[in-house]
């Protein structure tokens, strides 16, 4: 379907949402819809979004697809996500809510050929990563106007640093001091 073509070469769906606990920036559902109806108007095109319930197993999963029509002709996709009714701190009604809108966002994403990026769920890492040997020789260098003894303590503190979050936290502590 050629409007389909357009709509993916045309369409940007920044990831405008931010996770504070995992630092990281993402889309969701709603962002891509924002995005995507001027494109739906300009091509003549429909989208409808539809969830259907399945269980495999004792598992339960919500499949939603997303189809986009021009003139009868229809391309659909359609993305699955886990159901955990017993989730902490949601009542089930959310924990439906959560598993459709997830699975909307990732059916919607192969229609529009969206993450060509690995996706924030798939890379983070809750600020487990580590800091790069450049982030460490650049602060290391910063503490150069440091007194010797202080300078070694510190340049043994960022080389032990394993985890990004010990370095920032490494970073805040000494630009106060330097």
């Amino acid at each position: 379907m050629k409007q389909l073509l357009q709509i993916q070469a045309e369409l940007k769906a920044p990831k405008n949402q931010f996770n504070s606990f995992g630092k990281y920036k993402y889309r969701n559902a709603e962002d891509i819809l924002e995005a995507v109806k001027p494109l739906l108007s300009k091509y003549g095109c429909t989208l409808t979004l539809s969830d259907q319930i399945k269980e495999t197993g004792s598992i339960m999963y919500v499949e939603s697809t997303a189809m986009l029509c021009h003139e009868g002709d229809c391309v659909t996709v359609n993305a699955q996500a886990g159901i955990d009714p017993n989730r902490k701190g949601m009542d089930i009604a959310q924990s439906f809510g959560s598993s459709s809108s997830y699975a909307r966002k990732y059916a919607l994403s192969g229609l529009f050929l969206l993450d060509d990026t690995k996706d924030a769920d798939a890379t983070n890492t809750h600020g487990k990563e580590q800091p790069t040997r450049e982030e460490k020789d650049a602060l290391i260098r910063q503490t150069e106007k440091l007194p010797e003894e202080r300078r070694a303590k510190a340049v043994v503190a960022i080389n032990k640093a394993e985890t990004k979050e010990e370095f920032i936290k490494l970073e805040t502590a000494l630009k106060q001091i330097i």
